[in-house]
């Protein structure tokens, strides 16, 4: 930087404002800083700016799993905010184990990330306290962290889009309609049962409800019992993408009216197309990292708690009678 303000015939302030874009500078001799700059080809040292800061300029994300396609878009979005921000994003996968999430903030805290985005896989998060009162902020996002942590969180409305599908088949002429959701002590798998049965009201059978980790085997079971009962079930509702794909291959083809919440890849293209509620991983991750930097920026204002809007994307599947 040096040797660029002695090129450019200025203070070594001067260069320092047009290198960061700050105000004060006079055009032209913007110009010629810029010149110098070039010619002598300097590049800012990042590192070196942001250790004088106490920064690291990275963040870490902790999700369920990388590979779900909802979560590598959540992820890419965190990552794309962190880039225009200058940062680097270190993420892992807890594998929905609550010590493998504990495993992977701490070694994030280790290399001193600025802040944390976390995908919840437990819900106590008390080994979180000694970082929040040393000043690390922290973003949960998908699912909301244990009692006793207040932070920002970001949600998608869960009960509200299970509720929109379960009418949507029961506008359809459906009054028996199976449930399949994920393992209920997942927050997402037991808001999206809540919101079924307040949209059924009366007309639920909880012989029509199966809640546990998904398998072919085990959704197989699970619809084959529901299936020899007296009054079987003529549409079913799915907890998540992989429930409602497991669920599709279970079927191999036999007609029954289906709407899943979370939509997936090709869904547009099956005979016929799968009806989904729509969640918006990408916006989920966006609104979290956002909120994230608000807060490394010096924003102390009470926690906030965004609920993202879901939708519903007919396609056929949902709309078929009973």
């Amino acid at each position: 930087m040096k040797d660029v303000a002695s090129a450019a015939g200025v203070a070594l302030k001067t260069v320092s404002r047009v290198v960061n874009g700050e105000p004060g500078v006079h055009p032209a001799t913007a110009d010629r800083v810029r010149a110098a700059i070039e010619s002598l080809g300097y590049s800012r040292n990042e590192s070196a700016r942001v250790l004088r800061r106490g920064r690291t300029a990275t963040i870490g994300l902790v999700i369920e799993d990388v590979a779900d396609p909802f979560y590598a878009s959540l992820s890419r979005a965190v990552e794309d905010v962190a880039a225009a921000y200058g940062c680097l994003l270190l993420s892992g996968s807890s594998s929905e184990e609550p010590a493998r999430e504990r495993e992977l903030v701490r070694t994030f805290c280790t290399r001193r990330v600025d802040g944390l985005i976390v995908v919840p896989a437990g819900d106590d998060h008390s080994y979180l306290r000694p970082e929040l009162d040393a000043g690390t902020p922290a973003v949960f996002a998908d699912r909301p962290p244990g009692p006793g942590v207040d932070v920002d969180t970001v949600l998608s409305d869960n009960a509200g889009g299970a509720a929109l599908a379960t009418r949507h088949l029961m506008a359809c002429g459906h009054s028996r309609i199976a449930f399949l959701g994920d393992d209920p002590s997942i927050y997402t798998a037991a808001r999206r049962l809540h919101g079924y049965r307040a949209a059924l009201g009366g007309l639920q059978d909880e012989r029509l409800v199966a809640m546990r980790p998904p398998s072919l085997d085990s959704v197989r079971s699970d619809l084959e019992r529901m299936l020899a009962l007296e009054h079987p079930p003529t549409a079913v509702f799915t907890g998540n993408g992989r429930l409602t794909v497991t669920v599709l291959r279970a079927l191999a083809g036999r007609p029954m009216a289906l709407v899943g919440f979370d939509d997936f890849e090709l869904a547009d293209l099956l005979v016929p197309g799968v009806t989904v509620v729509a969640q918006d991983p990408a916006g989920m991750g966006r609104t979290a990292a956002e909120l994230l930097f608000r807060r490394l920026a010096g924003d102390t204002g009470p926690s906030e708690h965004p609920l993202l809007p879901v939708r519903l994307v007919p396609r056929g599947s949902g709309e078929l009678p009973p």
